[in-house]
C-alpha cells in the first residue's frame, strides 16, 4: 500500500460535472459566431479511382454556396494523415468509400446538403483490395507506387522507409522449439472497429486579420495547433486552438484533422467563419478506427508449461494511409528466452485504421491470451498457475521495471474473484446452457516525458493553474486540480484551472497514451517547488501582487521501463442452441501505481471494459466485397453496447510505489480495454470447449462451433 494523502488518493466529483451535465459547458459544436457559415464534404463512393473531371458550377450558382474545394484549387497537404505519404485534403485518385472529392461552404445546413448532390464527379474505377494479405500478394492493385507493404515508420529502425516487415528477436528460435516438449501453432483475426465516441466530429474556423482561430475537439491542443501551423505554413503565433470541453476521442481526435483544415481554408477563401460537421455516418468511415489483424503463432513449451520460444506472424489494415504504427503487441507480457515477432502493415481500400484506445494491445492479447489458455488447457494446467508462471518480471527480460504489481493483481485477482471455485475443465458442463471463466493480462506503457504548468497565486489565496490539457472523458482537470492542491499543501477549492486554449495555456503533450497525469501532472509538481521556495523568500502575495511559476521538466528513464499492469477476469454464459454470450461477472484488476482519484479512474476502467466487451461479442464494421462499400457505419450497425447491455463491472486497484511521475501515478486509460477480448475469448472457450479464432464471437460462430 502506498502511503496516504492528504488530497491526491480520495474519491473527488469532477470540476465541471455540473456545467457538463446541466448542458451549461461550451463544446465545439455549441460555439456560434456571427455571419457563420457551414460546410459538408462530398466523398468518394467507390472504394478505387481515378477522378477524370469535376464540374462544380450548378453548386456554385446554388442558392447560399459561397466557396467549393476540389483538388483542382486546394492542394493542401494533410500532413497528419499520413506518416508515409503525401496526402492532400482532396486526393487523385481516391482510395476508399468515403475519401474526400470536395467541400463546400453555404448559408446553412440545408443548403449546403443540396448543393452537394449538385457537383458532378466523373470516375474511372480501379481495381481494390480490401484484406491486408490480399494486398501483398502478386498480382494485388497498388493503392500507393512501391507496393502495398508500408514501410518501417518505427523510431527503433535503423532504415527507417525501407519496405520490409516490423520485426523484433530476442534468443533463437530453433534452439527454443528444439528444446520444447511441445509446439503449438494457430491463427487468429480480429476485425476493424470504430472509436464510437459520442461527440460528433466538428471544426469551427474564424479568420481575424491573419490569424487563425479553431475550435476543434482535439485530444491536444498544443499538437493540433502545431499541425494546423505547420500545413497552412503559418507562425505559432498566428493559429489559435480552443478546446474548452469535449465528448470523447480515444485516439479517434489526435493531432489535426482534416475537417479542421478544411473548415480553415474555406473560411479564408469566404471571408466568414466556417463550421464543417460530420454526420454520424462520416465519423465511422471517414475518420478512423482500430486495424484489422490476422496473427500467426507458433509457441513452444515444457511439459511443465515453462515458455521456450514464442513466433508470431501477423498482417494490419492500415486502408490507404498511414496514419498510425500498426502494431499487435501482447507477446511482451510474457517472459520467453526465444522470441521472433513480424509484423505486416498493409494499405488495403478500406476506411483508415488507426489509434483506437491501447492501440496495439486489445487485438494482440486477444491472440496471444488464446493460444496460451489453448496451452494451459492441453497441458492442464490452471491458467492462473499458468499466468504466475510465465508473465514477464522484466520488459522483454532484460530491463527492469520502475515498478510492477502484476504478480499481485493475478493473485488477488484470482482470490477475489474465487477461481478456485467457479473453474472447470473446458466444454465440462451439460445441457445448452453453459458457463466458463477466462482470464487475460495485459497493461501499457507510463512513460515520463516533456510537458509545462505555470502556477499563478493571488493575495485571496487562490491558485490559477494554467495547463494545455483537454479533458477527454478522463476527468483530466480534475486530476490536475488534485495534483495542483496536494503539491501546494492548500484546499481544492482554491485551485482555479486554465486549460483548452492555446492563447492562454502553456504546452502539454496530449490527451493520448496515457499520458497527461505522467507528464502534465509532474511538470505541476515541478511548478509548485519553484512557487514554495518563492513564498519561503518572500511571504505571500499582498493586495494586486501575485507569484507565478513554471516548469517544464523532461525527466527520464535512465535503464528502467515503466508499465501499468492488469489483469482481468470473466465468467460468461453461453445458449449454445441460440449463440447468445452474457457477461454474468467481470472483475478488473489493475496496477496503476498511486491513484490520483478513485472515482474517475474506477470510470476509466469501466468504460474501458465496455469497449473490448464490444469489440469481443459485436462490433465489426463489415464490407461488401464485391463493392468494397460499407454496409453497418454507425451505432446501431455496428451494434456498440449501450448501459442497457453491459454487466456490472468490478474494480480493484493494487496501487504500487513507483520513483516517476506526480506522486507515483502511472498511466489508468489506456490498459482497461488491454485484457478484455482475451478474456472473454477464453471464458466462451471454457464454457463451450470449443475456440472462437475470429472476431467477434457473434452468434453464428459459436453455433458453427458447437454444432
Amino acid at each position: 500500500m502506498v502511503e496516504e494523502l492528504k488530497t491526491v488518493g480520495h474519491s473527488t466529483p469532477r470540476i465541471d460535472g455540473l456545467q457538463r451535465v446541466t448542458g451549461r459547458a461550451t463544446y465545439s459544436a455549441d460555439v456560434q459566431l456571427p455571419n457563420m457559415l457551414y460546410a459538408r464534404v462530398l466523398r468518394s463512393p467507390h472504394p478505387h479511382a481515378r477522378i477524370l473531371g469535376i464540374d462544380v458550377a450548378r453548386a456554385l450558382a446554388a442558392p447560399g454556396v459561397k466557396a467549393i474545394l476540389t483538388h483542382e484549387n486546394c492542394r493542401l497537404v494533410w500532413s497528419s494523415g499520413d506518416r508515409v505519404n503525401k496526402r492532400y485534403l482532396f486526393n487523385n485518385p481516391v482510395r476508399f468509400v468515403g475519401d474526400a472529392v470536395a467541400a463546400l461552404a453555404a448559408t446553412n445546413r440545408h443548403l449546403a446538403e443540396e448543393a452537394l448532390k449538385l457537383i458532378q464527379v466523373e470516375y474511372e474505377t480501379l481495381d481494390f483490395v480490401l484484406d491486408a494479405e490480399e494486398a501483398l500478394q502478386p498480382g494485388a492493385v497498388e493503392i500507393h507506387p512501391g507496393g502495398n507493404l508500408s514501410p518501417i515508420i518505427s523510431f527503433r529502425s535503423t532504415e527507417p522507409g525501407k519496405r520490409e516487415p516490423s520485426t523484433y528477436v530476442r534468443g533463437d528460435l530453433e534452439k527454443g522449439f528444439a528444446a520444447s516438449d511441445f509446439v503449438f501453432e494457430d491463427r487468429y483475426v480480429s476485425k476493424h472497429v470504430n472509436n464510437a465516441q459520442m461527440e460528433p466530429r466538428v471544426a469551427l474556423a474564424h479568420w481575424e486579420g491573419d490569424k487563425l482561430t479553431v475550435w476543434t475537439p482535439t485530444q491536444g491542443i498544443a499538437n493540433c495547433h502545431r499541425d494546423i501551423a505547420r500545413d497552412l505554413n503559418l507562425a505559432l503565433e498566428k493559429v489559435r486552438v480552443v478546446c474548452q470541453y469535449m465528448g470523447g476521442g480515444f485516439g479517434n481526435k489526435n493531432q489535426c484533422q482534416d475537417t479542421d483544415l478544411m473548415a480553415a481554408q474555406l473560411a479564408k477563401e469566404t471571408g466568414r467563419p466556417v463550421k464543417l460537421e460530420l454526420s454520424r455516418k462520416e465519423d465511422f468511415v471517414c475518420v478512423h478506427g482500430r486495424w484489422p489483424t490476422s496473427q500467426n503463432y507458433k509457441v513452444g513449451v515444457l511439459k511443465d508449461g515453462t515458455l521456450q520460444a514464442i513466433q508470431m506472424r501477423g498482417y494490419s489494415g492500415m486502408g490507404p494511409y498511414r496514419k498510425s504504427g500498426g502494431g499487435i503487441s501482447g507477446v511482451e507480457y510474457f517472459r520467453c528466452p526465444n522470441v521472433k515477432t513480424e509484423i505486416y502493415p498493409a494499405y488495403t481500400n478500406m476506411a483508415v485504421s488507426a489509434n483506437f484506445r491501447g492501440p496495439p494491445y486489445p487485438q494482440g492479447v486477444f491472440g496471444i491470451a488464446s493460444i496460451l489458455d489453448h496451452i494451459a488447457h492441453e497441458l492442464k494446467i490452471d491458467p492462473v498457475d499458468f499466468y504466475l508462471k510465465n508473465v514477464t518480471r522484466k520488459f522483454r527480460d532484460s530491463i527492469p521495471y520502475t515498478s510492477s504489481g502484476l504478480l499481485e493483481c493475478i493473485r488477488q485477482g484470482a482470490k477475489l474473484f474465487e477461481w478456485k471455485k467457479r473453474w472447470h475443465p473446458a466444454g465440462s458442463q451439460q445441457g445448452p446452457i453453459k458457463t466458463g471463466i477466462g482470464l487475460a493480462a495485459g497493461g501499457f506503457g507510463a512513460s515520463v516525458g516533456r510537458s509545462s504548468a505555470v502556477l499563478r497565486l493571488d493575495s485571496e489565496g487562490r491558485l490559477w493553474l494554467h495547463v494545455g490539457v483537454t479533458d477527454i472523458g478522463t476527468g483530466a482537470k480534475t486530476t490536475m486540480a488534485l495534483i495542483a492542491a496536494e503539491a501546494m499543501g492548500i484546499d481544492m477549492d482554491k485551485v482555479r484551472v486554465i486549460s483548452g486554449d492555446t492563447d492562454r495555456t502553456p504546452y502539454s503533450v496530449g490527451e493520448s497514451g496515457s499520458r497527461t497525469t505522467s507528464y502534465t501532472g509532474y511538470a505541476i509538481v515541478e511548478a509548485a517547488k519553484d512557487l514554495k521556495q518563492q513564498l519561503a523568500a518572500s511571504g505571500p502575495p499582498q493586495g494586486d501582487e501575485v507569484l507565478i511559476a513554471e516548469a517544464t521538466p523532461s525527466p527520464r528513464l535512465e535503464g528502467k521501463v515503466r508499465y501499468s499492469f492488469a489483469v482481468h477476469f470473466v465468467e460468461v454464459e453461453v445458449d449454445t442452441e441460440l449463440g447468445g454470450v452474457r457477461v454474468l461477472k467481470y472483475l478488473a484488476v489493475h496496477d496503476s501505481g498511486r491513484i490520483i482519484n478513485p472515482l474517475t479512474a474506477t470510470s476509466q476502467v469501466q468504460g474501458g471494459v465496455i469497449q473490448g466487451l464490444g469489440m469481443a461479442l459485436h462490433e465489426e464494421l463489415l464490407y461488401d466485397e464485391n463493392t468494397g462499400i460499407p454496409l453497418n457505419p454507425g451505432y446501431y450497425g455496428a451494434r456498440v453496447m449501450t448501459h442497457v447491455d453491459v454487466p456490472n463491472v468490478e474494480v480493484h486497484f493494487v496501487e504500487t510505489e513507483d520513483a516517476y511521475g506526480p506522486f507515483g501515478a502511472k498511466a489508468v486509460g489506456e490498459p482497461p480495454i488491454v485484457p478484455v477480448v482475451g478474456a472473454v475469448a477464453n471464458a466462451v472457450f471454457n464454457a463451450i470447449g470449443k475456440r472462437i479464432k475470429e472476431l467477434p464471437i457473434t452468434r453464428d460462430k459459436i453455433i458453427g462451433a458447437v454444432s
